[in-house]
C-alpha cells in the first residue's frame, strides 16, 4: 500500500511543494521525492495549513490546496497500482507529475484482449525498461500464449480475476513451473492488467486482491573452503576454457558482481590510488547493466593473482551460456560434490539425458526448475559469485561496504540475498558474546 505527503522544502516566501511517495514491498520501505508545481506560501503551510480557522479566506484556501493536492495524490497512486515495483524511482515518479499537468494523448483504440494488450504495453514501456526486463515481460506473453491455446475462448484483460489465477497456477504445476516462477509470472499480468485499467479499460474487481506470494528458496554459495578447492585445481585437469571459466568464477567470488557486468571487465577498467597509508591501491570502475550505476570497487587479492597471471589482464570473455556450463565442470574437478537440496534448470523436452539429442532446430526446448537433491556442483550458475561474496564476507566487512559493492538499495534487500539461514547468522553472532 503506497501513501503520499507533501512537504515544503524551500527557505523561500513563496514556493512548490514538494511530494513525496512511500510504499512497503517485501518488507522493505521505499521512499521517492519529486516536486509539483504547485505553488504555496511557507506563511499559509507553516500556520495555517492544518489549523481550523474561522477565517473564511483561509478557510477558502485550505479548500482550494486540499482539492488540488488530492487530485494530484489520487493520480500519483493510480499510475503506481498500473506498474511493477521495480520500475518505480525518483524519475518514474517525476514523469508521473508531468504526465499530471500534461497527460500523454491516446489516439488509438486499445485492445482488450490479454495477449493483444501485452503487445502494446511492451511496446508503450520499451524506452523505459531495460532489455532484461523487456525479456522477462516477453517472457509471460509467450507463456500466455501456451496458456491460450488450452481454451475455447480469447482471454480478456476483465478475465483476470480468482478464477483465472487458479486455473493458470494449475496450467503451470502440471508444466513443472516453480511456485515463484508462478507467483512472478502472475505479478506481470498484474502489471499489464492495471496498466490497461489506468487506460480506461475495465478489469475485474478482483484483480487487486490476486496474491503472489514468494516461496523460500534455497540459497545456494560457495564458501572460502570450496573456493580454495577450485583454486587448487591441478591445472593438467584443465583445458584452457574450463581455466578461463574457472579464473572469472574466482574474480565474481571477489567482486561481488553480475555476469552482465563482470564478464565485461577489462584492464581500461582499472586505476591505482593512494588509501589512508600512503598505499597504492587497484581499483575498477564501471557502470553496472542492470541498474545503470557508476560503481568504484576495490580488487582483492585473489583478482590481482588472477590479472598477475595474465599478463595484467582479464580472463577472455565468453557468453553466459558457455560460462554457466563450464563452471559446473570447474566445481565437479575441484570435487563440490556435497549433496544439497536446491532447484535446477532442465529441459523437460528431453528429460531422458541417455537420448541422443536432435539437430531439429524446430524443435522448442523448454526449461523448468526443478527441486530435489543434488550435487552442489550441479547446482552451481553464474549468479553464484555475487551470492558468495556477499556471504562470505557477512560479518567480517561493515554491511555498508558491502552493500556498496553489490549495489543494492537497502540493507533488507542484501541481508535477504545471503545464503546464510538465520541459524547460521544467529550461531555467527555468539562469536561476539
Amino acid at each position: 500500500m503506497a501513501t503520499v505527503n507533501f512537504l515544503y522544502r524551500s527557505t523561500k516566501e513563496k514556493a512548490n511543494l514538494h511530494l513525496r511517495l512511500l510504499y512497503r514491498f517485501n518488507d522493505t520501505d521505499f521512499v521517492f521525492g519529486a516536486n509539483t508545481k504547485y505553488e504555496v506560501s511557507k506563511l499559509y503551510w507553516s500556520k495555517q495549513h492544518k489549523i481550523k480557522s474561522k477565517d473564511i479566506l483561509v478557510s477558502n484556501k485550505q479548500t482550494e490546496v486540499n482539492n488540488e493536492l488530492n487530485k494530484i495524490e489520487n493520480h500519483v497512486l493510480n499510475a503506481f497500482n498500473t506498474v511493477s515495483t521495480d520500475e518505480v524511482n525518483k524519475e518514474w515518479l517525476q514523469t508521473q507529475i508531468d504526465y499530471y499537468y500534461n497527460p500523454p494523448q491516446e489516439a488509438e483504440q486499445l485492445p482488450t484482449g490479454l495477449l493483444k494488450y501485452f503487445d502494446y504495453f511492451i511496446e508503450a514501456k520499451k524506452n523505459e525498461i531495460t532489455n532484461g526486463t523487456q525479456k522477462k515481460y516477453n517472457v509471460t506473453k509467450h507463456l500466455l500464449e501456451r496458456y491460450q491455446k488450452t481454451k475455447s475462448t480469447q482471454i480478456k484483460i476483465a478475465d483476470v480475476n480468482d478464477k483465472f489465477k487458479v486455473d493458470f497456477e494449475n496450467y503451470c504445476l502440471k508444466n513443472n513451473y516453480a511456485l515463484n516462477t508462478i507467483s512472478k509470472d502472475l505479478r506481470t499480468i498484474k502489471t499489464v492488467c492495471n496498466h490497461a485499467r489506468h487506460n480506461g479499460i475495465s478489469t475485474s474487481h478482483q484483480l487487486d486482491k490476486i496474491k503472489t506470494p514468494q516461496h523460500k528458496t534455497e540459497k545456494i554459495y560457495l564458501t572460502f573452503e570450496e573456493l580454495t578447492k577450485i583454486e587448487n585445481i591441478d591445472k593438467r585437469r584443465l583445458n584452457d576454457n574450463y581455466d578461463n571459466a574457472k579464473d572469472w568464477l574466482i574474480i565474481s567470488c571477489y567482486t561481488g558482481q553480475r555476469i552482465s557486468d563482470f564478464m565485461r571487465f577489462d584492464k581500461s577498467m582499472i586505476r591505482y590510488e593512494k588509501n589512508k597509508q600512503g598505499i597504492l591501491k587497484p581499483f575498477i570502475e564501471f557502470t553496472q547493466v542492470k541498474t545503470n550505476k557508476v560503481m568504484t570497487v576495490a580488487l582483492h587479492p585473489k583478482v590481482i593473482e588472477i590479472l598477475e597471471k595474465r599478463n595484467d589482464d582479464f580472463p577472455k570473455p565468453i557468453s553466459d551460456a558457455k560460462y554457466n556450463l563450464y563452471i559446473k565442470q570447474v566445481c565437479r574437478i575441484a570435487g563440490i560434490t556435497d549433496v544439497i537440496k536446491g532447484s535446477r534448470l532442465t529441459d523437460i523436452n528431453n528429460e531422458d539425458k541417455t537420448e541422443k539429442k536432435t539437430k531439429n532446430k524446430d524443435e522448442v526446448k523448454q526449461f523448468r526448475k526443478e527441486v530435489g537433491m543434488y550435487k552442489k556442483w550441479e547446482l552451481v550458475t553464474s549468479h553464484i559469485g555475487r551470492r558468495s561474496f556477499a556471504t562470505n564476507f557477512y560479518g567480517t566487512i561493515p554491511t555498508t561496504y558491502l552493500i556498496n559493492v553489490t549495489g543494492h538499495s537497502t540493507e533488507a534487500m542484501f541481508l535477504n540475498y545471503l545464503g546464510k539461514s538465520n541459524k547460521d547468522l544467529a550461531m555467527e553472532l555468539t562469536n561476539y558474546f
